[in-house]
């Protein structure tokens, strides 16, 4: 019988797992590692997307900082650009609402947010298939 320590760390590998499928697929040519961890069973982490170009170079520009937490019985995403103070995040609850970095203030999608808004879709669908 598995340790609790150890289905701990195996949710930990499947997440992140699950995480980086679902960026290498929304954000190609890129190819994703995550960073971070889950404690216990609560979904509420922060992990880091390492973007990479399919020859395994470094793109730091294109890292992203992925946050899941819950509100009440729903589940919300919010998904931002490591660098850059001027790129605008994304959260993603039942819809998805584009917010200026600096401000905080609503926005309108940046020319390369479409990936993003998919990536936050899909897992968000594989992190709730109960919910539409």
């Amino acid at each position: 019988m598995p340790s609790p320590e150890s289905s701990i760390g195996s949710a930990n590998t499947d997440l992140c797992q699950l995480v980086a499928a679902a960026a290498d697929l929304c954000r190609k040519p890129l190819r994703h590692a995550v960073v971070g961890a889950v404690h216990g069973d609560s979904l509420d982490l922060c992990l880091r997307l390492e973007a990479r170009t399919p020859e395994g170079e470094r793109v730091p520009a294109e890292d992203l900082e992925l946050e899941i937490y819950r509100s009440g019985e729903d589940l919300n995403l919010t998904l931002a650009w490591r660098q850059g103070e001027d790129h605008p995040l994304l959260w993603q609850g039942s819809h998805p609402v584009w917010m200026d970095g600096a401000t905080g203030l609503r926005c309108s999608c940046p020319p390369q947010g479409g990936p993003l808004e998919a990536l936050a879709r899909r897992l968000r669908a594989l992190l709730r298939p109960d919910q539409g």
